[in-house]
């Protein structure tokens, strides 16, 4: 490739327009124009995440997130947060599993700026040992944080006793022991070998013209990476085995007030067609206040104060769950409800009114989450990172409208049936005999 290739993804009938241009560097640039709005909403991703690490490097994605604030060959860390303050925008980033994201919201007539700081941030990074050091206690800080917020804690415990000592199953941030072990040199060649234009997708949104887009991305690249011929994009993930999961029990001791549980199984990879039937079955179990759990754990039995379903979908593996929080005395019942609405429901009870329930709280999800440009800019950086594919929001709502009573009953009889994992967390003993499955 020796030249920038330009096309539209979804033209404006279709919802766009949505343009895409690969520049020689491998780079790709996407935006999508939405000229009603005055603001843009410009994000960087990056194709690692914390499963991409070795062991030995557990929880580098997630500190070379921070460290890229620190300061550059051009701007130090007052500079960098000054600059997008001083015109009233936003900035933040954050890791993931599979990607890292930077990202900046501003007025359209500040893209510029938010361009040129976070590609600064990205290409030119000083990376100091001073910068190394001062930040690690931060992290610590972050880590330790975490895991006072026992009701988040708790999901990260879930997915270490799911996937095991696999990637997917620890903690993004890594671990206290592992951030300790991470030399600067450590640090610094993960951005080396992670930080390339090929594995680069920028996403921009709001009242954008794309070739100026374009122009600007490409003048803040070319500072750092002027390459002649692009590097091969990495391939997208998907290809691999399924991640060994495992069941059982697991309960973590903690003097708190409350009871937490995570009941959880293996759900589907992202790129399984039967997404849209979870989604829907998502709603139907407990994504709302009208859904079973809600209305049996907490509406007609007064259990739990908080009960909800949530999932996660990988390139290879994924989970579905459910979340409780309640008094401990109370949490042997709320397990025993919650299973047996899980076993009722994956035996086909579902009603036709709660499938049109739970189809309805979908399409409401997916066209009011678009309604501002953060949400645009993720969808088609996602488009391109993860899934290779654009749908139009009508398509996605007719894939929506497309289940049926047995499309979920068949599904949740998959899902279900399966050797769940539970984790507690409370004031129980670790070896107590209080939660069986």
């Amino acid at each position: 490739m020796t030249r920038a290739i330009t096309s539209t993804l979804l033209s404006p009938e279709a919802g766009g327009p949505v343009k895409r241009t690969v520049l020689p560097s491998g780079l790709r640039v996407l935006s999508q124009s939405v000229p009603g709005f005055r603001s843009v909403t410009f994000g960087l991703w990056v194709g690692v995440g914390s499963r991409d690490e070795p062991e030995q490097l557990a929880g580098a994605t997630h500190f070379l997130e921070h460290l890229l604030f620190k300061g550059t060959e051009r701007r130090d860390a007052l500079e960098i947060s000054a600059s997008i303050d001083a015109v009233g925008g936003e900035m933040n980033a954050f890791t993931g599993k599979e990607y890292t994201c930077y990202y900046a919201r501003v007025l359209d007539s500040d893209l510029p700026l938010a361009v040129d700081v976070i590609c600064d941030m990205i290409t030119s990074a000083t990376l100091t040992s001073a910068d190394v050091e001062s930040e690690r206690d931060v992290i610590d800080e972050e880590i330790a944080m975490h895991a006072d917020e026992t009701s988040d804690h708790i999901h990260d415990l879930f997915a270490e006793q799911l996937w095991g000592k696999s990637p997917l199953g620890r903690s993004i941030t890594g671990t206290p022991e592992s951030v300790a072990g991470l030399s600067r040199q450590q640090v610094a060649g993960w951005y080396r070998r992670r930080y390339k234009p090929s594995n680069i997708v920028v996403s921009v949104a709001g009242n954008v013209d794309h070739a100026d887009v374009v122009r600007l991305v490409r003048k803040a690249f070319e500072r750092h990476w002027v390459t002649a011929e692009a590097e091969p994009a990495p391939v997208r993930r998907g290809s691999a085995k399924p991640v060994p999961t495992y069941s059982g029990v697991q309960v973590h001791h903690r003097d708190v007030e409350q009871a937490h549980l995570v009941l959880g199984m293996p759900g589907l990879p992202r790129s399984d067609e039967r997404r849209y039937i979870a989604g829907v079955l998502h709603g139907i179990v407990g994504g709302g206040m009208s859904s079973r759990l809600f209305q049996e754990v907490r509406e007609k039995r007064g259990l739990a104060y908080s009960v909800f379903t949530f999932g996660s979908a990988y390139a290879d593996s994924g989970m579905v769950g459910v979340y409780a929080g309640c008094l401990p005395k109370k949490a042997p019942e709320v397990l025993d409800v919650i299973r047996g609405e899980l076993e009722a429901i994956a035996r086909g009870n579902i009603t036709p009114d709660e499938l049109l329930r739970g189809k309805g709280q979908m399409r409401g999800s997916v066209v009011m989450g678009l309604e501002d440009t953060g949400a645009k800019m993720t969808r088609i950086a996602k488009a391109e990172l993860v899934y290779g594919e654009l749908p139009t929001v009508d398509e996605i709502l007719h894939r929506i409208d497309s289940v049926t009573l047995d499309d979920v009953t068949a599904l949740a009889a998959d899902l279900y049936a399966g050797a769940p994992a539970l984790t507690v967390m409370g004031p129980f003993d670790e070896d107590s005999a209080t939660f069986t499955l």
